[in-house]
């Protein structure tokens, strides 16, 4: 099913992102294309040494709860909860602590963790967007990669429009989904799929990679190569289909919330959402 999670939460998300700067992709050093056909225009390798702190040239740190969604994390922009391991990757990591007297909408919180968005640093209309992921695992973790309309700040959500490139809950370790958001289809009346591994194999065993393939009118999503949704204007039944603007990347690890439910006895921290890369060509 689709996530429940941005119903009237996204309408704080603007006091949770850290100010944006008016760095735009034009002043910050282009990635190198590779090879001929689609022109990579944003990336991060996360290739830094380990210890390394989020690159803040692409990224912005959010901080803050999640009341909306009774979602039990904090999050931080510390390196306890998001940092370059030195071997090619940004680990996002969810623990169960709270070293800062953090308050979340319940009380004192529980957990931290980290989530990262692109607004303001990269944001496009169409192209491929890429990560390749190794997900935690236990019930109630929730990773997502996704994307959110820029004009989210005039128009606010869902009139702003979400892409849900990859979501995965802790009960369904074999399991990740893919959905959109707009007017009239939101929260869990968002429009998607599942996309389940053969074999009883579970996501947090290895890296996969997530992908959708977006031009106008259409969206293709897929793991590891292969293509397992499409949607169309014709999936809306005459609602608006708002993916025809730029849109922001979101990278985030989640603990709790009505979706994946809290964690329980069997749920061990710390958990990784580990990232080894972020591509975007157009």
């Amino acid at each position: 099913m689709p996530s429940a999670r941005r119903t009237a939460w996204l309408a704080v998300l603007g006091t949770l992102i850290v100010t944006a700067t008016a760095a735009t992709p034009a002043a910050m050093a282009e990635p190198e294309p590779r090879g001929s056909g689609p022109q990579l225009v944003f990336a991060d390798e996360f290739d830094a040494p380990a210890g390394t702190p989020v690159d803040t040239s692409k990224w912005n740190m959010e901080i803050g709860d999640n009341p909306n969604n009774a979602e039990r994390q904090y999050y931080t922009d510390s390196t306890a909860n998001a940092v370059h391991d030195g071997q090619g990757n940004l680990v996002i990591t969810a623990r169960k602590e709270n070293p800062a007297d953090y308050q979340c909408w319940y009380g004192r919180c529980e957990y931290t963790s980290a989530r990262l968005n692109s607004a303001g640093k990269f944001s496009q209309a169409y192209g491929r967007f890429e990560a390749r992921v190794k997900v935690p695992r236990g019930q109630g973790i929730w990773p997502a990669f996704w994307l959110l309309g820029d004009d989210f700040g005039d128009v606010g959500w869902p009139d702003c429009g979400e892409i849900d490139i990859m979501e995965n809950i802790g009960r369904e370790p074999s399991t990740v989904h893919g959905t959109i958001h707009g007017p009239g289809y939101s929260g869990e009346g968002g429009i998607g799929a599942a996309y389940t591994l053969p074999d009883g194999q579970q996501f947090a065993d290895d890296f996969h990679v997530f992908a959708i393939e977006w031009s106008p009118e259409r969206i293709e999503w897929s793991v590891d190569g292969t293509v397992y949704q499409t949607r169309t204007p014709a999936d809306l039944g005459g609602r608006q289909w708002v993916f025809d603007h730029d849109f922001f990347v979101i990278l985030n690890l989640a603990v709790g919330g009505y979706w994946p439910g809290d964690p329980d006895e069997t749920t061990q921290f710390p958990q990784e959402l580990v990232i080894d890369y972020v591509r975007v060509t157009a």
